[in-house]
């Protein structure tokens, strides 16, 4: 067929009864076409609007994976869980804030590793725990920390801020605490009679709130597992705040018993039923609280104090103490004469009723608060467990029965 420029006729013949079927199928074909073009052209376009859009978040995508995912001991890639909802601070605004970690921002040093002072370019003045390579906390208690404090909000425990994974390097920020550790006060001589009775006592009743809540009020139900006077920060006003959560185990309803082969916590304050048989519970915090509240009324440690020669250690000398009706000369010398008498004496009594030996036998802290702001009738405590410095050498050589072993066991 020729090719023309001006517009021609051309005129087909066909038989009628098959232009008509061809036209109805021309139709219906025309109309699957039309539809079929157009699904397409839908489908084509969403796709490329779709890998747009994906290219387009990448980068920011990729950074938060990095930010979560890191390399830990034999470079397995570890994903760490509930940090969607934690602040990310990038290394290059902490190195900034602590001057590259200079010496004279740190203001502590603990298991986890050394803690500094920042201040951030707004001027606000934060504090830094940075895991050391030497520490023997890792991933774990760094995942514990992370995940047990990230969601709680209470006056009495410290605020988690955020958190910076960069490579090997895991480090945690926290609010700044004015006057640090609680045990930088009470076992400092000069220290020690800055704090008056008034202030102990308060300082007694805000960590009994804070267990409380951990325990009780909580969405996740904490054991904290390590409380002692280095893990209560104070504020500016001398506000107690439980931190470092590393060793804490969370529970569900009343399942408040469990079991483990790798015992940790401190010496002086690890219960006997967790020390020995790798039992531990709420039960275990109770005691922790009970040694701690008799070393906030006399400003001395559990472990290594002495009496007058006796093989004592503060449990056994507060015991002592209460059963010949003399526990008020246990108190410090420097409050003794400005103390209420009545508040001390419940305080000490509260404190021999959480130190028992057998679990069952010590109250809950609900009990433990009540007690504390009423002026009902206390039962009488039994002896304490661990009263004496040979209690505890003798620990390494029960450690092995129900093939417990005792591990991370700190000095204090």
């Amino acid at each position: 067929m020729g090719e023309h420029d001006d517009p021609q006729e051309l005129y087909i013949r066909l038989a009628t009864s098959k232009l008509a079927g061809q036209s109805s199928f021309d139709r219906k074909h025309g109309v699957l076409t039309i539809v079929l073009c157009v699904s397409s052209a839908a489908l084509l376009l969403c796709a490329v609007v779709y890998v747009y859009r994906k290219k387009k978040k990448m980068p920011h995508k990729k950074r938060r994976e990095d930010a979560h995912t890191f390399n830990y001991e034999d470079d397995t890639s570890v994903q760490m869980e509930n940090l969607d909802e934690l602040p990310f601070f990038s290394q290059h605004k902490i190195v900034k804030a602590t001057n590259n970690f200079s010496s004279d921002y740190k203001i502590g040093e603990g298991g986890f590793g050394p803690v500094y002072k920042g201040v951030l370019e707004d001027g606000q003045v934060i504090a830094i725990k940075r895991l050391s390579e030497t520490s023997e906390q890792g991933l774990d208690e760094f995942r514990n920390e992370v995940i047990c404090i990230a969601k709680l909000q209470h006056r009495n425990l410290v605020k988690l801020l955020g958190y910076c994974i960069h490579g090997k390097e895991k480090i945690l920020i926290y609010e700044y605490m004015d006057n640090k550790s609680l045990d930088t006060y009470l076992f400092d001589e000069t220290r020690s009679s800055m704090l008056d009775w008034r202030q102990r006592f308060g300082i007694i009743h805000g960590i009994a709130r804070g267990i409380l809540y951990l325990h009780q009020d909580s969405c996740l139900q904490i054991i904290h597992r390590d409380l002692k006077a280095g893990n209560v920060l104070l504020d500016s006003e001398m506000n107690p705040k439980i931190s470092d959560f590393g060793l804490a185990r969370r529970f569900v309803g009343q399942d408040t018993m469990d079991k483990t082969k790798k015992v940790v916590g401190t010496y002086g304050y690890i219960s006997p039923e967790y020390a020995v048989h790798g039992r531990f519970s709420t039960k275990s915090d109770v005691f922790s609280f009970g040694v701690l509240m008799l070393e906030i009324v006399s400003g001395k440690k559990n472990r290594g104090f002495s009496h007058e020669g006796q093989s004592d250690n503060l449990l056994g000398h507060s015991w002592r103490l209460y059963i010949e009706d003399n526990s008020i000369e246990l108190v410090n010398a420097s409050i003794r004469k400005l103390c209420v008498i009545s508040e001390v004496l419940r305080s000490i009594h509260v404190a021999l009723l959480c130190v028992q030996h057998h679990a069952e036998d010590r109250p809950t802290m609900l009990s433990v608060v009540l007690m504390l702001t009423s002026n009902g009738v206390l039962p009488p405590p039994k002896e304490p467990a661990f009263w004496s410095e040979e209690s505890y050498r003798q620990l390494g050589s029960v450690s092995s029965m129900d093939e417990c072993m005792l591990t991370l066991l700190y000095a204090t």
